[in-house]
């Protein structure tokens, strides 16, 4: 049987690919739990400096595993607080592709719904092919949402926006993707993989050490006050100016040639 996710590492990078192209990468309970340690790894591997998201085949994510579920065939928790604690466990997902200390990009192709849209706008940017399409899907089957997509979306688009997209289970196609800000890029599709790589690339080999800083700060400045993101930032310069990173910025400014970062 093929691996659900698979995971790729090259200069700085770990691209991982959800792997079940026949059912556009629903999201099977094996699949989430290899998400989660998968990105925990990545979290404090000092190798790596950059996370990629994508989906195999013609779709980023149709979300939620709804075959498996209407299958009847696992049956379901014992009590809703049990079950809140495994959905919780599997959720970690989005918290570690938003909070790890490092960039992460969601390669955005085709479709990316439900709890698969959610994953992507968990990513600290979205690189996006024409054929990119979204949609917060949850009302149609019934369900609230999950994976954090309220969070993401209400801070990407505003919260007006936000509920008109999870009331309506509108579909967005990539224009209007790009039109609300959703997307960082929108690239034709067959250079999706090559101009998303290419920022990786470029991410993978940057100062890992100020990477974690400016990640700290941004969630400082999304939640906290002004005075609590100038406190963040005065900290993250101190700690970042005593690195052997800064120290290599200075010589490669002097001597006039591009930096070569060792994430420390």
């Amino acid at each position: 049987m093929a691996e659900e996710l698979l995971q790729e590492r090259f200069d700085g990078v770990l691209l991982l690919t959800m792997n079940r192209p026949e059912v556009l990468n629903a999201l099977g309970m094996d699949m989430m739990w290899q998400m989660v340690q998968a990105l925990q790894a990545a979290a404090t591997d000092p190798e790596i400096g950059c996370v990629v998201l994508t989906g195999a085949g013609r779709g980023f994510s149709a979300g939620g595993d709804m075959k498996a579920r209407a299958s009847g065939l696992r049956p379901p928790p014992a009590t809703p607080e049990a079950g809140a604690d495994e959905l919780l466990g599997r959720m970690e997902c989005s918290r570690l592709l938003h909070e790890m200390p490092k960039p992460t990009i969601a390669m955005w192709n085709g479709v990316a719904a439900g709890a698969g849209m959610s994953l992507a706008l968990a990513c600290d940017m979205r690189i996006a092919g024409e054929s990119a399409r979204m949609t917060t899907a949850f009302a149609n089957m019934g369900f609230s949402g999950d994976f954090g997509g309220h969070y993401f979306l209400a801070r990407l688009v505003g919260p007006a926006k936000a509920r008109e997209l999870y009331f309506t289970c509108a579909k967005l196609g990539s224009a209007e993707l790009e039109k609300l800000g959703l997307v960082n890029r929108l690239v034709p599709d067959d250079r999706l993989r090559e101009e998303t790589l290419a920022l990786a690339r470029q991410l993978g080999q940057g100062p890992r050490v100020a990477w974690r800083y400016m990640k700290r700060n941004m969630k400082v400045a999304e939640e906290g006050t002004l005075a609590e993101a100038l406190q963040a930032e005065a900290f993250g310069m101190m700690r970042c100016r005593e690195t052997e990173d800064h120290k290599e910025a200075l010589r490669a400014f002097v001597e006039k040639r591009p930096p070569v970062f060792k994430g420390r």
